[in-house]
């Protein structure tokens, strides 16, 4: 199994109705799992390095929005993560952060890094937006469609 696959097996399994997969092929096997109750854990991988080889790589993803209408501003939308990973809000430890709280910014600048499966995707805005809160802490594990930012559209 390549990058590539794996690739399609988690874009598959991402959009699927399963909660967990366990795929076994000779020695190599690949565990998925999404829907966590309470604070997720880092997913366990193993990969049999004498077959694959993962590399590091950065792809740009759209984050989906998400509109809150109670108790909120009504201009107030939500930067969600479009996958579960790990976030991070620099380019690198020590860099300035992507984005941070009263930025402006407009659609397609990357506001983030979610790390899945040792591939680093960049997460872009959707549309032209100020941020207003970062809602997840650097290095913290994130589930799909959670908030990463409150945004006010411009």
């Amino acid at each position: 199994m390549d990058q590539k696959d794996i690739k399609d097996l988690l874009r598959a399994f991402d959009k699927s109705g399963l909660s967990k997969l366990k795929l076994k092929d000779g020695e190599f096997e690949i565990h998925f799992q999404k829907g966590f109750a309470g604070n997720a854990q880092t997913q366990e991988v193993q990969f049999d390095t004498q077959n694959i080889q993962v590399q590091p790589v950065r792809e740009a993803v759209s984050a989906p929005v998400l509109n809150q209408n109670e108790s909120e501003d009504n201009d107030a939308q939500y930067i969600t993560s479009p996958m579960v990973g790990t976030f991070y809000k620099a380019p690198s430890p020590g860099a300035a952060p992507f984005v941070k709280p009263g930025d402006i910014i407009k659609a397609g600048t990357t506001v983030a890094i979610i790390e899945a499966m040792k591939i680093m995707n960049e997460i872009e805005a959707e549309f032209d937006c100020e941020i207003v809160e970062e809602l997840v802490g650097d290095g913290e594990p994130v589930e799909f469609d959670q908030p990463l930012f409150r945004v006010k559209k411009i």
